[in-house]
């Protein structure tokens, strides 16, 4: 019933005050003041509710909003001042309806007249306006419902929720339009709400119209009539949007297989997610959320490990821990937090959240030994290994590079084979052979260029280099130096050719012998019995020549001969004797005069004079070419000498002698001061060698003089 029908209702109450005058006259006036009296308790009721829901929806949530949403409390004291002017231009209304009724009571004798009804009515219906269009205009649901469930009053915004007009809503049951909650259990805890006179707290609904849930944070208020509770007055604001919020949240946290936590700024966990509970090895939630904040320390002694220093900003911050687990054993996390601020800007608590990497450095630990294994193999492989991409780019060159060619591997990488300082049209055809198909595996020998501008022979070996999806991606070289061997082999010739010419000298000499014999049985005879003088003497010149032939036809077969097994006392003299007399033609031819002084008490050394005479010889014939290269004519000084131990013997020439940067190298295997053609560097390697197997050594050094001097020295036998 309107206000302005109730005023009809009281006009005739005042017509018989008018005709009957022992009727009370206060009766008017007190209705008035009831109705004063209950449009004050509507509003305080409403002011108190408002206050109630504001305190309740927002005093948790401002504890952890952000600064810029700080403004909702001077919002809420802007509504209360706008609610203070209405209260007040109410009061106001209220003061003129009470004039017009005392002075309707001071003319009771007269009827009011339809002017003055009609002000009265005025006044009650822009009060009650202006009253609906301040509730129209909160964002919250506000309505009055009796206890029976009756809808005696709504705002706009639940005409909006329902989908219902205002006049089709007020004085229905409300369970015509709510299907949840159900009428049964809401009347089950009227009795509580009875005692109380208040309730606060999340209520879902679902609208008949309707499948999707809502959700109110709710604040319920009697309305009391007299000491009577008569209905009750709601206000719910919508929450369902942050409520699904939550429940994504709450899903995505119970379902991330990522470990999520809560904890204080000291390290203390106050919430987890399933997975890092199960991460942890733990089997409950509330298990873990007890512990102490140092249990997960995998070092005694250390602070927390998940907290913060106090000094801390509370950025993001991302690291790698490593937590203990329930077992005991240790885990590697990595860990990314942040922390949460309450309004006044103080940390109040961290999340974040910790990724299992435990397995993923285990398995890096193993790909980094195993890359460090393969990086060692081919560091340590004798071989330079090359890999060239499908455009001829160097995509990888391994150090032995720089042994092999004097280059380091940065040098080479990303060039190509044509760009390289070692190019060789050899190597770029067989890459292009390899990589074209045409030959899946081929080997090829070439010359490369080093560094140093000197020259060698490689040997490389290419094959096909596919990828991980089975596809041709380049070609890998492995290259070896053969220089050596290539010498080697040459030696082996020279060697063989040696071989066959000595045993060709065993028969040569047997073929001599015969017919030296004999020319000098034949000398001896004719010596005999010739009486020219003359003829006697070129007798014995024929003589002595023959047996000079004789003897180096002796020194040619005892020096082809195979060595004897074992060693055996010699004398050293003899030896050297015999060399020269070997070599006799080649130093007369080259005008190169020997200087040998014999020792003739010299003791025997123990050694094989066939390999003895080699060293000799090869010594001879250094200090021969030596003088060559110098001069047109020289001398090799010999000379023997003896010590306590041992005995030696001293061969030196007048050339140009041995320079001084390759005094350390002379004895190495192909290392020689020759010119190319003059040598193969392997004769005082060969000498070095012979001396060593029998106890001796051999030493360079420039004479005083000019020239070189060699130096061997044999133990006594």
């Amino acid at each position: 019933m309107s206000l302005y029908h109730r005023i009809k209702k009281y006009q005739p109450s005042l017509m018989a005050s008018k005709s009957h005058p022992s009727t009370d006259p206060s009766r008017a006036p007190s209705s008035f003041e009831r109705e004063e009296s209950q449009l004050w308790r509507w509003a305080l009721g409403f002011l108190i509710l408002l206050a109630f829901a504001l305190a309740g929806l927002l005093w948790e949530r401002l504890q952890g909003i952000p600064y810029e949403l700080r403004a909702i409390p001077i919002g809420v004291l802007a509504l209360s001042l706008l609610f203070a002017v209405y209260a007040y231009g109410r009061r106001r209304e209220v003061g003129d309806l009470k004039l017009l009724l005392q002075g309707l009571q001071e003319h009771v004798g007269a009827a009011p007249s339809e002017q003055q009804l009609d002000q009265l009515s005025q006044v009650i219906m822009r009060s009650q306006r202006n009253f609906k269009e301040l509730i129209d205009s909160l964002d919250d649901a506000a309505c009055a419902i009796s206890l029976d469930g009756t809808l005696r009053t709504v705002n706009k915004r639940v005409t909006e929720l329902t989908g219902v007009a205002y006049s089709d809503l007020v004085g229905r049951k409300i369970y015509d339009f709510v299907e949840e909650p159900a009428r049964e259990p809401a009347e089950r805890g009227l009795g509580n709400f009875l005692n109380k006179r208040h309730w606060s707290g999340t209520v879902k609904l679902r609208l008949k119209n309707s499948t999707r849930p809502l959700y109110f944070d709710c604040v319920l208020n009697a309305i009391i009539k007299g000491d009577e509770v008569v209905g009750l007055s709601v206000l719910g604001r919508d929450i369902t949007e942050q409520r699904e919020k939550e429940l994504r949240f709450t899903e995505l946290f119970e379902t991330l297989q990522e470990g999520v936590y809560f904890s204080t700024p000291d390290g203390q966990l106050l919430d987890a997610n399933p997975a890092l509970v199960t991460m942890l090895g733990y089997a409950q939630k509330q298990e873990l959320l007890a512990l102490d904040a140092g249990v997960l320390n995998t070092e005694e002694g250390q602070p927390p490990v998940l907290g913060r220093a106090l000094d801390d900003h509370g950025g993001v911050r991302t690291r790698e821990v490593k937590l203990r687990r329930k077992d005991g054993s240790s885990a590697i996390f990595l860990d990314s937090s942040r922390a949460v601020w309450d309004t006044s800007g103080k940390v109040i608590r961290y999340q974040g959240t910790l990724v299992d990497i435990t397995e993923r450095r285990a398995m890096e630990r193993q790909i980094a030994q195993q890359e460090e294994f393969r990086q060692r193999l081919l560091e340590s492989f004798p071989d330079l290994i090359l890999v060239v991409d499908l455009e001829e780019r160097y995509t990888f060159v391994s150090s032995r590079i720089k042994d092999l060619l004097g280059y380091a591997p940065d040098e080479l990488l990303g060039k190509k084979i044509s760009e390289s300082g070692s190019h060789s049209p050899a190597l770029a055809a067989l890459y292009h052979d390899v990589a074209s198909s045409r030959q899946l595996f081929a080997s090829a020998e070439y010359t490369a260029h080093r560094r140093d501008g000197s020259s060698g022979t490689m040997r490389a070996s290419a094959s096909q280099l596919f990828d991980a999806d089975a596809k041709l991606s380049g070609v890998i070289i492995s290259v070896r130096d053969i220089t050596v061997e290539k010498k080697l082999e040459q030696q082996i010739v020279q060697s063989e050719r040696f071989a066959a010419m000595g045993q060709m000298i065993g028969g040569v000499a047997h073929e001599l012998n015969n017919p030296l014999t004999s020319i000098l049985g034949v000398s001896e005879l004719l010596q005999d019995n010739e009486t020219n003088e003359a003829v006697r003497k070129q007798l014995v010149m024929l003589q002595q020549q023959a047996r000079r032939a004789a003897e180096i036809v002796q020194n040619l077969t005892y020096f082809s001969r195979p060595p004897a097994p074992g060693k055996s006392p010699i004398n050293l003299v003899d030896v050297v004797e015999r060399t020269l007399n070997l070599h006799a033609y080649s130093l007369r031819k080259n005008n190169i005069t020997v200087d040998f002084l014999r020792e003739p008490n010299l003791p025997h050394a123990l050694g094989d004079p066939h390999q003895l005479m080699q060293v000799f010889l090869n010594l001879i014939v250094n200090a021969e070419q030596a003088i060559r290269e110098a001069r047109d004519r020289g001398t090799i000084r010999i000379r023997l000498g003896k010590t306590d131990n041992s005995v030696w013997a001293s061969f030196q020439d007048d050339g140009l002698g041995i320079p001084p940067e390759s005094l350390r190298s002379i004895f190495d295997p192909f290392y020689t001061t020759k010119r190319p053609g003059r040598g193969t560097g392997l004769g005082l390697s060969i000498c070095k060698a012979v001396l060593k197997e029998h106890n001796g050594s051999v030493e360079a050094e420039n004479a005083p003089g000019g020239g070189a001097a060699f130096t061997v020295s044999l133990p006594i036998g």
